[in-house]
């Protein structure tokens, strides 16, 4: 049952548990995808995050039993862009930990970001899946919630 289950805005006390949430999925994508991809370790992130916090340059929701630490979370960066006709949002991570997953604890954080993104005036919300076809379920879950497929692929360069 989901009722027993709330989702809050995370503030930067809450970073440790966050942090170790977002170790378990880039595991996730690594282990799917066989390809060491990312570089992670819980101290910076757990530093990170409690300063994007702060500083509220990224926004975290997390799911949790009403007396338990998170179980999932959807994070939240703003952006502007010309195309997308000034402020908007992306979702760079969400996850759900696996055996929360027939709970619709995804769609409850997808919709409190779209709340949130309403309520800050963004035109749009966008995310990124991880790489297909290893996460043709994760696409069918945005597009179950709205999302649609909007041009290529994400590129990158290391600074």
């Amino acid at each position: 049952m989901t009722a027993d289950i709330v989702i809050q805005r995370a503030h930067s006390e809450e970073a440790p548990a966050v942090a170790v949430l977002v170790g378990e999925l880039l595991a996730e994508i690594m282990n799917t995808i066989g390809v060491r991809a990312f570089n992670f370790n819980l101290q910076e992130t757990t530093e990170r995050l409690a300063a994007y916090l702060a500083n509220e340059t990224y926004f975290v929701f997390v799911a949790r039993p009403a007396d338990g630490n998170p179980i999932g979370f959807v994070a939240l960066s703003e952006c502007h862009a010309l195309y997308a006709e000034g402020a908007f949002g992306t979702i760079p991570e969400l996850y759900v930990r696996p055996e929360y997953r027939t709970r619709k604890l995804g769609m409850r954080l997808v919709g409190e970001a779209k709340a949130f993104g309403t309520a800050r005036g963004w035109k749009r919300l966008e995310v990124t899946t991880p790489p297909l076809p290893q996460f043709e379920r994760t696409l069918a879950f945005y597009e179950r919630e709205g999302f649609s497929v909007a041009g290529g692929r994400k590129l990158r360069t290391l600074l």
